[in-house]
């Protein structure tokens, strides 16, 4: 406030709207990039569990081949 002058110091004092534009963008982005980055881990974490069951599937028909295969050798044996 200036000497000699009363009231409110936002009447006297400028107000700087660029500034103030800036800093709400700022605020933004930063909000942006944490949304961003909740949804990347989201989906990081489903492709993990997508991964583990695709691993899954692959030893299961691996099992059932080497299985088959056990099969056939033991009833060509018994012959």
């Amino acid at each position: 406030m200036r000497v000699g002058e009363t009231g409110s110091r936002f009447l006297y004092d400028s107000f700087d709207a660029a500034t103030a534009r800036i800093e709400a963008n700022e605020r933004v982005s930063e909000e942006r990039w944490n949304g961003l980055a909740y949804r990347l881990s989201q989906i990081e974490g489903t492709l993990d569990r997508l991964e583990r069951r695709i691993w899954l599937g692959v030893y299961g028909v691996a099992a059932f081949l080497l299985t088959q295969g056990a099969e056939t050798l033991v009833s060509a044996a018994m012959r």
